[in-house]
């Protein structure tokens, strides 16, 4: 039976990153201007999911953890293919956000990360990233007021500076 500790100590660890984001979205100041949604509500809804990611992993790590179902990989082979894409669809958002916008530079990363995957319906998987790419900065910008980057769709669809 293998060592829990590492799992422990690594549930411990993303429980405790939720409890410090619980400690410091509490101190993010709030002004009387923000009728609901204000600038706490991302911090507490990320703070949420750590703390009961971290919980879960807890769970699973006083159940016996998750290093017995992995040791067996140790031995399998790098997928440099999958590796690969992981890295282009990093530097595809780099390149591409600045000169074409948030939608454009998100879509080519889904569909890169998704091909890192093992996804060969390319054309599903450049809809699927397109749709929720726009409704990110559709969330984001048009609803939060953050600016994410505006380019080539944002501005054809929302008319948006470019």
């Amino acid at each position: 039976m293998p060592d829990r500790r590492a799992d422990i100590g690594a549930a411990a660890f993303v429980l405790l990153l939720g409890l410090i984001g619980f400690w410091q979205a509490i101190a993010i100041p709030t002004s009387p201007i923000y009728a609901q949604v204000g600038p706490k509500a991302v911090p507490f809804a990320v703070a949420t999911g750590l703390t009961l990611l971290g919980g879960l992993l807890m769970l699973v790590a006083l159940r016996g953890g998750w290093s017995r179902d992995i040791e067996d990989l140790n031995d399998a082979p790098v997928n440099r293919r999958a590796i690969a894409l992981m890295m282009a669809s990093l530097l595809a958002n780099l390149v591409l956000i600045v000169p074409f916008g948030f939608t454009i530079a998100a879509t080519a990363q889904f569909v890169l990360v998704a091909a890192a995957f093992g996804s060969r319906a390319h054309g599903r998987n450049l809809l699927i990233a397109f749709l929720v790419s726009l409704g990110a900065y559709t969330l984001f910008v048009k609803l939060l007021g953050v600016n994410i980057g505006a380019g080539l769709i944002e501005g054809l669809i929302f008319g948006s500076p470019v």
